[in-house]
């Protein structure tokens, strides 16, 4: 055979093969393209939600007042931010079936508050005909509570704040953990160890199981409307949990978009710290008596009776600064 035929019968076995894994590469470019759009959408849509968590028309529910990470997390604001920056980036802000359709992929959105936190689902209720109607509403706000076998219940937060009830006692008491936990009757109250371990763990494991049940609800909806996709929640790491449980924020998903022969899972968290500012505290310091100012712990040693937003404002009303050595304390 010559050498003519072997580069024909090459071609006509291999170009069909070339072609289809050309294909194949491109089809996967497509998708990757794809993936990072929606992956990039809601990313930046979640971080303009959480942004907006700490914008509050009242001042006492700003940060540095009692609390450092107190907040009133605005979740009417920062849902409307979510849905206005995702639907903006992906082109639809204008199309309201577009916008219908990507809305059944987003099974949950997560705000976490101060003091607990909210889950905004699609729920399915009975209209005044009898006939029964979904829509995505709030579902009641939920605390990080915690019991023990004794009766006792305990209210976390997103720090050392705490109200407890004692069981024994029947009373209930505020306050932060460190400072309870002397007199105290409730045993986790007592440890400051084991109190932040169990803090953080039934925060997380109070937000995933309430989320794992959503989802379940929506995969129920989404069968009956013929979606074979099963909608379940992504495994996110302890760190991103950690980092997500130290201030208020938000947490969404987007799952079961059809991409290629895949189809879209992930979910993105924004903090509602960004635009914190710095408090600095004032009183006089219960050892030598003299009024000073100072910031965060270095703060501790004095009997604070003001808050100010900067070292000149309190400087302005008769405090000196406190000297901090903490910071260099081994």
């Amino acid at each position: 055979m010559k050498i003519t035929d072997f580069c024909l019968v090459f071609i006509v076995i291999f170009f069909p093969v070339f072609l289809i894994v050309g294909y194949h590469v491109q089809d996967q470019r497509n998708v990757r393209f794809t993936e990072l759009k929606y992956v990039t959408a809601l990313r930046t849509a979640v971080q303009d939600a959480g942004s907006m968590l700490n914008v509050n028309e009242r001042q006492e529910f700003e940060s540095g007042y009692g609390s450092a990470k107190f907040f009133k997390a605005d979740k009417e604001q920062a849902l409307d931010t979510f849905y206005h920056t995702l639907y903006a980036n992906l082109g639809i802000e204008e199309d309201a079936a577009a916008q219908q359709v990507l809305d059944r992929y987003i099974p949950a959105v997560v705000v976490i508050d101060y003091d607990g936190y909210w889950v905004y689902a699609e729920e399915e209720y009975k209209g005044a005909d009898g006939m029964a109607y979904a829509k995505h509403l709030w579902l009641p706000k939920k605390p990080y509570s915690y019991s023990d076998r004794a009766g006792n219940l305990v209210h976390f937060t997103l720090d050392n704040v705490v109200e407890a009830y004692q069981a024994g006692s029947g009373t209930w008491i505020k306050g932060l953990q460190r400072e309870l936990g002397p007199t105290a009757s409730i045993p986790l109250l007592q440890d400051g160890v084991r109190y932040e371990q169990v803090r953080r763990t039934t925060i997380v494991q109070a937000i995933e199981d309430d989320l794992a049940n959503v989802i379940n609800r929506h995969n129920e909806k989404a069968v009956r409307n013929g979606t074979s996709y099963v909608f379940t929640l992504p495994l996110i790491s302890q760190e991103e949990w950690n980092n997500s449980i130290d201030d208020i924020g938000i947490l969404a998903f987007i799952q079961g978009i059809p991409i290629g022969e895949q189809a879209l899972n992930n979910y993105a968290l924004g903090s509602g710290r960004l635009v914190k500012s710095t408090v600095i505290k004032a009183g006089v310091d219960h050892r030598t008596g003299i009024r000073y100012y100072s910031r965060g712990d270095c703060a501790d040693d004095l009997d604070a009776a003001e808050t100010f937003t900067s070292a000149k404002e309190a400087a302005a009303n008769g405090y000196f600064e406190k000297p901090c050595t903490r910071a260099f304390e081994p």
